[in-house]
């Protein structure tokens, strides 16, 4: 069947005022053929628009109509995508997802590397997949940005590192981007000893000739699980190691700044963390470009949350009843300072954080998207949680209450004794959270079969 086919009208919608009927598929705009989500969100874009419609006889009809530019038409389709997410070609020396464990929903084992995915939901992609026409299509519908996981721009070594002899090819079709004013966000998952040091050197000075349309670029350490017989030898990042790099890449960003105006590259907090530095203050980060990557994080959470303070009044802050926090190991301390900044202000704020050791995956992976429920439960049981446990929401699938190990938020709350609030990356909205006052839930991801697009935490997947 195609999946083209309208699954949906919303009411009193543009199509449904034209009479666009459920069960009928669409196949042109405006005389363009509709392939895909990326055809029909940009020819839709006109206020007017003539549509050709098949009924399921094969019989074909033209409706026309008008509605306000950029205006949604109201249809919704068999898949988000409107055809079959496209899997990753690649074997990557680095790939999170053969890092994970046995026996888990098969979805979780999907690799998505589809162009479509980077730009509307902002995932990454390595461009070994894409078809001249689809490279074509890039450049003729302006569609921009896209996030690009670039690792190196050795040709030879991108081939090594992602197993794909065609790997190389990416690099001249970011230059042929960037010829047609494209914008680029990059992704370097750094490997020791592989991707780092000279070569990385000339990854970002490469990069950084294709400015401005190479707009950002993190660079973030490899994430390494307990799961890796078989696999290509890698070890984590020493603090050495770690500190080593931040220095390289500061150099670089300094060096571009002085030159552009823009740093351009920035090492994502992880690798603070690891090389056990301080982190930058909020203005090094320019306009938190990479911030789904990590980049910056913490710090944007700790200022938001001192401006939180600053405006908090007295008697909001009064009614805080005991809490606890429960997050990874290497976000713990940033928690803590915010804690004690808040009870600094106030004495009746009272709260304790737990840094969760992540027994699931291994405990090299110290980030909190990738603790589980089973992980909060086993060691948080019989230790005093206040009235409220508050967990980072990305811990759990978007919009819904289910940890990557299949245990659900009830089964925690039943558990360990006390509601579980899941609070989004803002530093505001820990506030009010620690403070005892409701914050609304966050966002879940519209008409998207999530689970085949699970994104693991920033920098951990490639």
């Amino acid at each position: 069947m195609s999946m083209t086919v309208i699954r949906a009208v919303e009411p009193r919608s543009p199509a449904h005022r034209a009479g666009v009927r459920v069960g009928e598929t669409l196949t042109q705009i405006n005389g363009h053929m509709i392939v895909d989500v990326l055809d029909y969100k940009f020819y839709s874009y006109d206020p007017r628009l003539e549509l050709v419609l098949r009924d399921p006889e094969g019989n074909t009809r033209t409706v026309r109509l008008r509605k306000s530019e950029g205006e949604d038409l109201g249809l919704e389709f068999e898949t988000y995508l409107m055809d079959r997410a496209r899997s990753c070609a690649n074997n990557c020396i680095f790939c999170f997802v053969d890092q994970m464990p046995p026996g888990m929903r098969p979805t979780l084992y999907f690799k998505d590397d589809d162009a479509r995915l980077s730009f509307l939901m902002g995932n990454y992609l390595t461009l070994t997949n894409l078809s001249p026409r689809e490279v074509q299509r890039i450049i003729d519908l302006r569609i921009s940005p896209i996030n690009v996981s670039v690792h190196t721009t050795d040709p030879q070594l991108r081939a090594e590192m992602l197993k794909n002899p065609r790997a190389g090819e990416g690099i001249e079709i970011m230059r042929r981007f960037a010829q047609n004013h494209i914008t680029m966000n990059c992704q370097i998952v750094s490997c020791p000893g592989i991707n780092d040091g000279p070569a990385l050197d000339k990854t970002l000075a490469d990069l950084a000739g294709m400015y401005p349309s190479v707009n950002s670029i993190s660079v973030v350490p490899v994430g390494v699980t307990k799961y890796r017989e078989g696999l290509y030898p890698l070890k984590p990042y020493t603090r050495e190691q770690a500190a080593a790099l931040v220095d390289q890449v500061e150099a670089f960003a300094q060096k571009h700044l002085e030159e552009k105006e823009t740093r351009l590259v920035w090492c994502s907090d992880e690798f603070y963390l690891l090389a056990g530095r301080e982190l930058p203050e909020e203005s090094y980060f320019e306009e938190f470009t990479q911030l789904d990557n990590g980049v910056g994080m913490l710090r944007l959470l700790m200022s938001e949350f001192g401006r939180g303070l600053d405006l908090m009044e007295e008697e909001e802050m009064a009614g805080a009843t005991p809490f606890s926090i429960a997050t990874g190991v290497s976000a713990a301390p940033f928690l803590e300072k915010l804690v004690d900044m808040a009870w600094a202000r106030c004495g009746k704020i009272e709260g304790k954080v737990y840094p969760i050791l992540n027994r699931f995956f291994g405990e090299t992976i110290t980030v909190a998207g990738l603790v589980t429920g089973r992980d909060l439960i086993d060691q948080l049981r019989g230790q005093p949680l206040g009235e409220r446990l508050l967990i980072p929401a990305n811990m759990l699938r978007a919009g819904e209450r289910v940890f990557l190990d299949d245990v659900t938020l009830d089964d925690v709350e039943r558990e360990l004794g006390v509601p579980v609030i899941p609070t989004a990356q803002d530093g505001y909205e820990l506030l009010d959270a620690m403070c005892g006052i409701q914050t609304a839930p966050p966002p879940s991801m519209p008409n998207l079969p999530e689970d085949e697009y699970y994104r693991y935490n920033p920098g951990v997947r490639g």
